[in-house]
């Protein structure tokens, strides 16, 4: 049986490109198929893979502007010939589910979420785009609406990283799908008896993230906070940050283990699809005080692995952290850790592994 797995983009490395790690672990002879691909900001390993590219990828700055080309993304997987495979696997956010496979051939699409700023997220898209985006994105995003819909109808079994991803794609594209959550990194640093007195946040700095509520919240009540990541957002971000704030950059996996471990708790303020970096965090047997939203619902334990606040403010936020001061949680750091393991890299490609078989197409 011949195989082929199919990613929206690779140009940076997060929980998406996590997956992908493990089908191609699942699957080595596998060909990766994907819009524009970035050596240079991928990890090295990635180089040993068969990773092949849309035609966009030879535009000036494909890897850096491919997201001013969402109305060229359809017609970019569409032009991807994969007649020669019996078993296509994609792993979607956006359009790589739009393949068009072989009609004897079986199509199995991991989706991370509905496509965002089509969907649910689309008022939040637009409010925060520029002036000429917000008078070009209605008449663009309804036909998109129109292609991502069809897209979904050309996937044979979808497969969702949260209930709440399910439930979305339940709602926009009137598809039941199994749920297998994503891979995890568990960290194997030794376990902190003591934490270091410091909030921890891991993350992109783009504006859903909510970042900035982290920031004023321990900025507010004179709480050491290390940030680690980069992004859009950096500039607006450090202008709102107070001196107990403090900004890492972009730092090694190693590096980010050893925070982990050592945190005194980790802040997700976003409302996220799934949510790795809290499972990271719980590895590392640190709570997590987060949004009580989203895939992180099926993650956190309330009260035992960490703590929700339930309004996207800052003054929730604040509130969350002085419970967490006065009361902590009651699991043991070794007790996160091991409820993390609900969530390792072996377990998700037992799972899948599973799906594929089941799914695969039956010869003879």
């Amino acid at each position: 049986m011949k195989v082929a797995i199919v990613h929206d983009w690779l140009v940076n490395y997060g929980g998406a490109e996590r997956v992908i790690e493990q089908l191609h672990a699942l699957f080595p002879e596998a060909p990766v198929y994907t819009l524009v691909y970035d050596a240079k900001t991928m990890p090295a390993r990635f180089r040993g893979y068969d990773i092949r590219t849309t035609y966009l990828q030879k535009l000036p700055f494909a890897a850096r502007l491919y997201k001013n080309m969402l109305t060229l993304m359809p017609g970019a997987f569409e032009r991807l010939d994969l007649t020669e495979y019996d078993l296509v696997v994609s792993s979607c956010s956006s359009c790589s589910k739009g393949v068009i496979t072989r009609p004897d051939a079986a199509h199995i699409c991991y989706c991370h979420t509905p496509t965002r700023y089509l969907w649910d997220f689309y008022y939040t898209y637009v409010s925060n785009a520029g002036w000429l985006k917000r008078r070009l994105i209605p008449p663009m995003i309804h036909r998109m609406r129109i292609w991502d819909r069809l897209a979904a109808d050309r996937v044979d079994h979808f497969v969702a990283n949260s209930n709440f991803i399910a439930q979305r794609i339940r709602k926009y594209y009137r598809r039941e799908a199994d749920v297998v959550y994503p891979c995890v990194h568990i960290n194997e640093f030794p376990l902190a008896e003591q934490p270091d007195d410091y909030y921890l946040i891991v993350s992109r700095f783009t504006y859903y993230k909510r970042i900035d509520l982290a920031v004023q919240a321990c900025s507010r009540l004179g709480k050491r906070l290390i940030v680690v990541g980069g992004g859009e957002e950096e500039k607006r971000l450090r202008a709102l940050a107070g001196p107990t704030v403090e900004f890492r950059g972009r730092l090694s996996d190693d590096e980010i283990k050893a925070l982990y471990a050592r945190a005194k708790a980790f802040l997700f303020p976003g409302e996220e699809d799934f949510g790795i970096t809290p499972v990271e965090a719980m590895s590392a047997g640190c709570p997590v005080l987060a949004y009580g939203r989203g895939g992180v619902r099926e993650t956190v334990l309330d009260q035992k692995t960490g703590l929700f606040f339930s309004e996207q403010t800052v003054e929730s936020l604040m509130a969350c952290i002085e419970r967490f001061e006065r009361e902590g949680v009651s699991y043991s750091r070794a007790q996160m850790r091991e409820h993390s393991l609900r969530f390792s890299e072996e377990r998700f490609c037992d799972e899948m592994r599973a799906l594929c078989e089941r799914y695969a197409p039956k010869k003879g």
